[in-house]
């Protein structure tokens, strides 16, 4: 942890060569920070503190004004992770950061008192974005997002929060389905199969499967408990190119925007060539596609094995 308080995100990251092997002695594979007792992962915090005055003081800030273009429910909703020690004891069996990427690229920090998921950049000498414990825990996002996930963001026009966790389990089981595939997932080729229909105010924006040509299932008919997990991913120094264009300007939406963009109804003639052979392979198949299961690739031991089944499965369909 650093000196100002923030959580390393190296203490999330994919376990090192060492921490491998130590796991590999203790008879279990492990996981980003923690050890591996007959298969069950184990937290292991690394650092205990009391948490400091500053964040007992945050309780007798005010309140932030000028979003009531945002639903109540959003901006009235808190974060759990307005200690410190919470956020460090998650993060402590939660990976955050891709395997071969460095630790250094971003801060995983606690949300104070005051700020709400739905807040954005004023004030902030960095540039940040928040995301949600479950997008890492159960449905296995990893930082840095890949070009994919980015470019249907901006599609989008949301941020990684304001886009909702059932609709991002379609959006990585859409990509795993096309690594299956041999296919070059694309964003337009994806959002074919949805439509949305964005909410004044503003609040968390669903993709909407359309039923005559949907091809994945829902991730979970009610996603629940998500609302209060979210933390702040800071972009450090090292990690700007991941995030940021050139010119400094973000390659997604890094904060809740007031003007999702609308889909209905997308034509095949609005699609590119690449696009139009992603959407016309999945269309051959009749039957949907399970997404919770397509979802689980990304935590598997094998994924490499795994992608290889999916496919010799998807040509017998």
């Amino acid at each position: 942890m650093s000196s100002s308080g923030s959580v390393s995100s190296s203490s999330s990251s994919e376990s090192t060569e060492s921490d491998r092997s130590k796991d590999r002695r203790l008879g279990g594979e492990g996981t980003s920070s923690g050890v591996v007792t007959s298969g069950m992962p184990m937290e292991v915090v690394r650092e205990v503190r009391e948490d400091p005055p500053k964040e007992l003081e945050e309780s007798n800030w005010p309140a932030k004004g000028g979003y009531g273009w945002v639903a109540a429910d959003v901006r009235d909703q808190s974060s759990l992770f307005k200690w410190y020690r919470l956020l460090n004891s998650w993060l402590n069996c939660t990976p955050v950061i891709s395997k071969g990427v460095s630790g250094d690229i971003v801060s995983l920090e606690r949300v104070s008192v005051v700020d709400r998921v739905c807040h954005g950049q004023e004030g902030a000498t960095e540039k940040f974005f928040y995301m949600y414990i479950c997008h890492f825990s159960q449905l296995h996002v990893r930082l840095p997002l890949d070009d994919f996930t980015m470019d249907v963001l901006r599609a989008l026009n949301v941020a990684p929060t304001q886009l909702h966790p059932n609709s991002w389990a379609y959006l990585q089981a859409f990509r795993i389905l096309c690594k299956s595939l041999y296919l070059e997932p694309t964003p337009y080729a994806f959002l074919y199969f949805y439509d949305t229909r964005p909410r004044r105010p503003a609040t968390w924006l669903s993709l909407i499967s359309r039923p005559s040509i949907s091809r994945l299932d829902a991730f979970s008919q009610s996603f629940k408990h998500f609302k209060d997990g979210y933390f702040k991913v800071v972009a450090k120094e090292g990690g700007n190119a991941y995030f940021l264009n050139a010119d400094g300007s973000p390659k997604f939406p890094l904060s809740w925007t007031n003007n999702p963009s609308p889909y209905k109804d997308m034509g095949m003639d609005e699609l590119s060539v690449g696009d139009k052979e992603v959407v016309e392979t999945l269309l051959k198949f009749v039957d949907k596609l399970p997404t919770k299961g397509l979802v689980r690739v990304y935590n598997s031991v094998h994924p490499i094995i795994d992608i290889e089944g999916i496919y010799l499965l998807l040509k017998l369909c």
